[in-house]
């Protein structure tokens, strides 16, 4: 017998009036960085001993349907994310899964969704929530992978999309709704989504969604959803407000850690001195014209910012592309296509911190600081899309001259 979760009711208060989908801001801090922190002399990390799975995905007992997709795709061993959660999320386990970027916690939550709908094809039976337009993307690409040939549909509900396309997917009926808290609550709000039907919750980079403002609003979600459901949630790190939602939303949950002490010591960093917003630009391009600058990031602080700078780079005959809040969902996921296709010429990325965190993009060399950072940890977020996968990475952060 499951048992029973306490509602959330008081929390389903509306948010005031105003753009419904304008997504809760942070407050700038008052204090500023010091520049020696954006210096470090990377060392060589260890090498991580590879993780030896107790399982083969065909031991896990999924639908031999979802093993064949995962053979297809070329998915040979589970990693270590997906080897612990996956018999508890089978198993029907409230879970906690604490995982970096890039452990493959999206197929964790993922497969046994897809499995639960093999056996029972009810519509909007797991509503999973994601901090960012484009993390909500690829989990949505993700489940399409895995769950490719089995007629299993889901919607995409995000913001800077056009929301009547949404409303009448939903009305269409998929089995899975993926997005971000500001859309659903606005889709519930609009009387679109009902989730009496949702049998899985998952909440994912849950410590992101926290840290955006989004709190409000997963509980007002939370609190249309019935008692009586599995709850996931994955995030990176344990914050107060993380484990208040935990406590909250879950029964007696599995807790599984396979969190990493993050360390960006392997990142050579260095600070980039100018005069003057002319040498400014100047220096900029310079940097960008080395040879050893394949792949950048280049980072700034507002929309209208980053896009005179990407334009002012093509114009300079570096070809870029830029994602901001102001491009449609459409502009950034082309944007974003271009700049990952090792096919393409687009090797430079300008972007706001909407691109900071969340995002995999491979082979990044350098991340350019163009204007610095409100806060420290936004700089480790921002310079952590260099330097992944055991291969080194530099960042450059602009410093004015006093």
């Amino acid at each position: 017998m499951q048992q029973q979760r306490p509602r959330s009711g008081a929390y389903s208060r509306r948010r005031p009036a105003g753009n419904r989908n304008q997504r809760p801001t942070r407050k700038k801090p008052t204090n500023t960085i010091n520049p020696s922190r954006f210096i470090n002399k990377a060392i060589t990390p260890e090498a991580d001993v590879p993780y030896v799975p107790t399982h083969a995905f065909q031991d896990f007992g999924l639908d031999g349907r979802i093993v064949k997709n995962l053979d297809y795709l070329k998915f040979i061993k589970p990693s270590e994310i997906q080897d612990r959660c996956i018999p508890l999320t089978l198993a029907g386990a409230d879970t906690i899964g604490l995982a970096n970027t890039g452990t493959g916690k999206t197929a964790a939550f993922l497969l046994p969704i897809i499995d639960k709908l093999l056996a029972n094809r009810e519509l909007v039976s797991a509503l999973i929530l994601a901090p960012t337009r484009e993390l909500a993307q690829q989990i949505d690409e993700e489940f399409r992978r895995f769950s490719s040939g089995m007629k299993l549909y889901s919607t995409l509900a995000v913001g800077g999309q056009n929301i009547g396309r949404q409303i009448h997917q939903i009305q269409r009926g998929p089995h899975v709704v993926i997005g971000t808290p500001g859309r659903i609550k606005d889709l519930i709000n609009r009387r679109v989504l009902r989730l009496s039907t949702v049998t899985t919750f998952v909440l994912d980079e849950a410590d992101r969604m926290c840290d955006m403002g989004f709190e409000k609003d997963i509980r007002t979600i939370e609190a249309e959803l019935p008692k009586q459901r599995q709850t996931l949630c994955y995030s990176a790190t344990m914050t107060k407000s993380v484990q208040s939602i935990m406590e909250e939303f879950m029964v007696t949950p599995e807790t599984v850690s396979v969190v990493k002490q993050a360390t960006n010591d392997h990142i050579e960093q260095d600070v980039v001195h100018f005069e003057n917003k002319d040498h400014k630009v100047e220096m900029l391009m310079s940097i960008l014209a080395r040879d050893e600058v394949e792949k950048v990031v280049v980072f700034g602080e507002t929309k209208f910012g980053v896009q005179r700078l990407s334009d002012a780079i093509s114009k300079n005959g570096i070809p870029s592309e830029a994602i901001h809040g102001n491009k449609s969902q459409s502009q950034r996921e082309r944007a974003l296509k271009m700049f990952k296709d090792k096919n393409n010429n687009i090797n430079v990325l300008v972007a706001t911190d909407v691109a900071a965190r969340g995002l995999d993009i491979p082979d990044v060399t350098h991340v350019i600081n163009y204007d610095i950072p409100q806060a420290y940890d936004d700089y480790i977020h921002r310079i952590g899309r260099t330097g992944r996968a055991g291969k080194s990475g530099t960042a450059l952060t602009f410093i004015q001259k006093r």
